[in-house]
């Protein structure tokens, strides 16, 4: 059960609850799909090094920052950022963090539906091997038994060149996420969080052990953790660790504000944060370290791209003893992850309409889902009808980018560091600081470090990055 607060707002259940929903809301196909994707074509070592530093030294800080807006304000992402601002003496203009926000977080969930629309056709896909596994009276054996290796890897290009079954599968996706919203998501989150999240790591730890015995780890590891140096200075490599630390973290399109304001004031957001930096972090790596050493040894390249989780991981489940079973409780859970974090994302905007224009969670709901859907299906017609497209050729860095690479960029590499650049801004300059230090739950050097990353380095770190990111030519 999910308690109600004085404000109106819903309370998590328990720390636990709280931090497993957040961690639920964070980890998701972030993890599983885009980190591997970001790793392979970015140098591998070098981007990894630059995630973990740009995690621990500006995500973190600004997780904590978005968490306490929201304790603190116990209103929509929007009403928390104006209620912190206005008890600071400070304009509600500062709420644009919220406000870019919630536009970023619009077109990461407009695309982000279309990714877990792939998630739904494996699920079917997988589901049907299992079905063939067990009529043929092997079903400890490998997934899809009728198929081969190479027919398997063809699995995914056939998907991208119908679109008709992309949109359908976006379909499914969204609608799911919308009923859920509708009736509410945070008992839904936090039962969903408590007892798929662990289960979803097991399995992804038991994938990674197969992967250590069966491929070829050590080169994984060593194209994860030997890092060439002369990468890390490629402003490219540095904005796209920044974008998928603040992507996988959920931070600048207002999801972490969304799941303070239920944090009870006896939570120590300090801790928690932290707890959910490390899991999100540690989720993200063992990904890569399930993914890679399979895409190694099949002989595939670790620069593949976003297909890297849709072409190996079922080439391994069809090679593993009791691959069918492993291959469809795979997806089954990697969908419940990504379900967690859309039903965040879309609670954003939801929650924001209807207390700005009191209309009901279910009109919200529908209508938000219904732009979104619209927006996806650029998203998914990008891979066929409209591949030669180029909606924003006039941005730097974006001239060849189709419609789902546009969201894609455009979110992670503006929206969501210019949204965390207002944020520190305003928790390390504008805020006053007895909220804010009262709401983190840091005392002493913890808390001095703490204020130094978010009024300092985030906000020097952010602006190089953005601004490197967008033009790359400034270094020559």
């Amino acid at each position: 059960m999910v308690a109600s607060s004085p404000s109106g707002q819903a309370k998590w259940s328990s720390k636990t609850a709280f931090i497993l929903a957040a961690t639920g809301s964070a980890v998701g196909l972030g993890n599983l799909w885009r980190f591997p994707t970001e790793a392979g074509t970015n140098g591998g070592g070098a981007f990894v090094l630059l995630y973990i530093l740009c995690v621990v030294l500006i995500a973190a800080p600004l997780l904590l920052s978005e968490t306490l807006i929201g304790r603190h304000g116990q209103r929509s992402t929007i009403g928390s950022a104006v209620h912190l601002a206005r008890q600071s003496g400070a304009s509600p203009a500062w709420s644009a963090m919220a406000v870019l926000g919630l536009i970023a977080n619009t077109l990461i969930l407009s695309f982000y539906c279309v990714v877990a629309g792939w998630v739904v056709y494996f699920i079917g896909t997988s589901g049907m091997g299992l079905f063939e596994a067990i009529s043929g009276g092997n079903a400890l054996g490998g997934a899809y038994p009728e198929q081969s290796p190479e027919s398997i890897r063809e699995m995914m290009p056939a998907l991208f060149a119908n679109p008709g079954l992309l949109i359908g599968m976006q379909s499914i996706f969204v609608i799911l996420t919308i009923l859920i919203v509708a009736r509410g998501v945070k008992g839904g989150i936090e039962a969903a969080a408590v007892w798929l999240m662990p289960a979803f790591f097991f399995l992804l730890i038991g994938i990674t052990i197969y992967a250590a015995i069966t491929g070829d780890f050590a080169r994984a590891v060593n194209f994860l953790f030997s890092p060439d140096f002369s990468r890390i200075t490629e402003p490219g490599v540095m904005s796209s660790a920044l974008g998928q630390a603040f992507f996988s973290l959920s931070l600048g399109g207002g999801a972490m504000i969304a799941y303070g304001a239920y944090a009870s004031k006896d939570t120590n957001l300090g801790s928690t944060s932290g707890t959910i930096a490390f899991a999100d972090t540690a989720v993200a790596i063992i990904a890569g370290l399930a993914i890679f050493p399979i895409v190694f040894s099949v002989g595939l390249q670790p620069d593949a791209g976003p297909t890297l989780m849709f072409q190996t991981l079922p080439t391994a489940f069809h090679l593993m003893p009791g691959g069918a079973i492993v291959a469809f409780g795979f997806f089954v859970l990697a969908f419940f992850a990504a379900l967690t974090s859309s039903v965040s994302l879309l609670e954003i905007s939801v929650g924001w309409i209807t207390e700005k224009f009191g209309v009901s969670r279910s009109a919200a709901a529908w209508g938000m889902g219904l732009v979104i859907f619209v927006l996806g299906v650029l998203s998914a017609l990008s891979f066929n009808i409209l591949a030669d497209q180029r909606p924003i050729p006039f941005i730097p860095g974006f001239e060849n980018a189709g419609w789902f690479d546009a969201f894609d960029g455009i979110t992670s590499k503006l929206f969501l560091p210019l949204s965390g650049l207002v944020t520190a801004l305003f928790i390390g300059w504008v805020a006053d600081k007895k909220i804010v230090n009262a709401e983190t739950g840091l005392t002493g050097g913890a808390l001095s470090m703490w204020r130094f990353l978010v009024a300092w380095l985030c906000p020097l770190a952010v602006t190089a990055i953005l601004v490197l990111g967008m033009f790359p030519q400034l270094l020559g």
